[in-house]
């Protein structure tokens, strides 16, 4: 994670850093097309220029707005607004990752690790980001690809983790480790975690492993329910490839951030490397990542409230 302070120079500030901004929102959810009315009209109060990206415009029927597909928001837009929850963001992010646009979150989830910003205030806390007062860091991503008898079958890639398990059947997979084609072990398990910095507080940590802090560059492997209680969690470093091939498995499946998915067969391989490509995050100054867990695990609540 690199971490950059922006201020924009010789700027007026009553003129936005950004003159042109995306607009993506979680539509399904109850309240959320009238927020995002709200952040629309207070964008363009702002000044800046508004384009929702399709399948927002289309599911909301917010009117008055340009529209584009999420690939080509890039080519049109300065940054994105992201109104929802992570799950809104990992789906989002992975496309506007490749695009070079960054991004800001609006937490209208439950969590909120990467939508930091709250939705009750958030014109307070985006209206000095929109005029150059941001943090910026870069989450790094995964690049997955799944081979079958030598041929590559499926690649895609993944901001929060690469998990192969089990699938629907009732036994264990059986699944043998190389970095960098060393040899590292075998895991028998329910399934294994491969997740980097960002997706080690999500399924990762429910599974036992550690948090990563996102300046490591690192990732997290985690067995899920291992047969052999000494097959631990390992920290490996992001720079090597990983490959997990499957030895035995009754019905074995790879999911890379709960998304894209795909059906193992034994001596299916899925490789990860680190991806050419990384999340820009906007974060409002004086953001902490240490403040952001605190907040979201419920850290020493007792202490902090002065109990």
């Amino acid at each position: 994670m690199r971490v950059t302070t922006a201020r924009p120079l010789n700027r007026p500030m009553t003129t936005p850093a950004f003159q042109h901004i995306a607009l993506i929102g979680k539509y399904q959810a109850a309240g959320s097309v009238e927020a995002l009315a709200r952040l629309a009209d207070f964008l363009s109060q702002m000044g800046v220029r508004v384009t929702l990206e399709t399948e927002t415009a289309l599911n909301t029927g917010l009117k008055g707005y340009e529209h584009a597909p999420i690939q080509e928001l890039g080519q049109h837009c300065q940054l994105a607004l992201i109104m929802g929850g992570d799950g809104t963001m990992l789906g989002a992010g992975r496309v506007l990752a490749k695009q070079n646009i960054p991004v800001i979150g609006v937490n209208q989830g439950r969590l909120g690790f990467m939508t930091d910003i709250p939705l009750d205030g958030y014109t307070e806390t985006l209206r000095p980001m929109l005029m150059g007062e941001y943090v910026e860091e870069r989450r790094p991503m995964m690049q997955a690809s799944v081979w079958r008898a030598g041929q590559c079958i499926m690649q895609t890639e993944a901001l929060n983790d690469v998990v192969v398990n089990r699938g629907t059947s009732s036994g264990m997979i059986e699944m043998q480790v190389k970095v960098n084609d060393r040899f590292v072990a075998n895991h028998r398990a329910d399934g294994l975690i491969l997740a980097t910095p960002t997706g080690s507080t999500a399924y990762a940590l429910s599974a036992g492993g550690p948090i990563l802090h996102p300046d490591i560059a690192g990732w997290v492997m985690v067995p899920i329910a291992p047969h052999t209680l000494t097959n631990r969690p390992i920290v490996l470093s992001c720079r090597e490839e990983v490959c997990i091939e499957v030895v035995s498995a009754r019905d074995g499946c790879a999911n890379f951030d709960m998304h894209s998915l795909a059906s193992l067969q034994p001596g299916d391989q899925v490789r990860v490397r680190t991806s050419e490509h990384a999340l820009r995050l906007l974060h409002p100054q004086g953001w902490s990542y240490f403040d952001t867990l605190r907040r979201k695990l419920r850290w020493n609540e007792d202490a902090v409230l002065g109990r």
